[in-house]
């Protein structure tokens, strides 16, 4: 039997932050909006966290039966946990791992299916594909990126804010954008690291098509964009007008990775820098929930 050391490696868990930060972004949205169950929103947490995992799990089982885990060079953000190579929890178990969490995560779907009805199905029906498609298909298709900040920035965003109520406030939308923004690069990149071990592997993801320059400007852009998109949400009058602190994130932490982008994207991604991408990404979430909450108070 793995221990509780192995399991929360393949989970993860560190990065499980994420689903957290999304989940308060996307129920603040709908509070902001006059819809607000604590049930509901506790139950999406249960359902993202344990979807997230199962990503992770089937994502450790691809890798090591393909052999990157055995080739990438790990950093504390990128390069798999290392659990399987390390001989902590056999394939076998975390394939399985997989399929237990991503139960959990259907169930809480059809807990919101007996609330909502149909709204939810797309959400359901997408998901599913993210969760089993992700890294045998998606990730060798050249969308991995884009499927990451879907699957785990704008739509969780937006599928929160819609099970309160069955209804989508514009809001969770424009919330949303940054989420998918951030998460899209939080993942672009953690994969400049292991660029050899995907090449090797047969990934298809931006680095590998692109190159490591052309990449590097991708993730300036979305990084820029982000900030933007929060300002724009405000000025439309779609965001209230606190919602801009959540700009203060990307002023703060973008520097670093920003500054490899530009001038060194040949090199190594300093692992500074890509600190400063997780925690600009969990940040910027949360700091637009607060002000969603605070103006909801207001």
């Amino acid at each position: 039997m793995p221990s509780i050391k192995a399991f929360a490696g393949v989970a993860r868990a560190p990065f499980l932050l994420l689903p957290v930060t999304l989940v308060a972004a996307g129920a603040a949205a709908a509070a902001y909006t006059g819809s607000f169950s604590w049930l509901r929103t506790v139950v999406a947490l249960v359902g993202l966290i344990a979807l997230h995992i199962a990503v992770d799990a089937f994502n450790e089982w691809s890798d090591m039966k393909t052999g990157i885990d055995l080739k990438t060079q790990r950093t504390p953000f990128s390069g798999g946990s290392g659990t399987l190579p390390a001989g902590e929890m056999s394939t076998r178990a975390a394939f399985w791992f997989g399929v237990v969490t991503a139960a959990i995560g259907l169930a809480a779907g059809i807990w919101f299916y007996s609330k909502i009805g149909w709204p939810i199905i797309p959400f359901m029906i997408i998901g599913a594909i993210f969760v089993v498609g992700y890294t045998d298909g998606l990730a060798r298709i050249g969308v991995g990126e884009l499927a990451a900040g879907l699957g785990l920035g704008g739509l969780p965003v937006v599928g929160v804010a819609l099970v309160q109520s069955g209804v989508i406030p514009e809001a969770a939308v424009w919330a949303g954008i940054p989420a998918t923004l951030t998460t899209f690069n939080l993942l672009l990149l953690n994969e400049f690291p292991d660029e050899a071990a995907d090449r090797e592997g047969g990934r298809q993801n931006i680095v590998l098509m692109l190159g490591r320059p052309a990449a590097a400007l991708v993730y300036a852009i979305a990084a820029l964009l982000t900030p933007a998109s929060i300002i724009l949400a405000v000025t439309l009058g779609k965001l209230p007008l606190l919602a801009l602190v959540a700009v203060l994130p990307s002023l703060l932490l973008l520097a670093k990775p920003l500054g490899w982008a530009f001038q060194h994207a040949a090199d190594a991604v300093p692992v500074p820098a890509m600190g400063s991408n997780v925690v600009w990404n969990l940040s910027t979430n949360v700091v637009l929930a607060g002000a969603l909450i605070v103006a909801t108070v207001l």
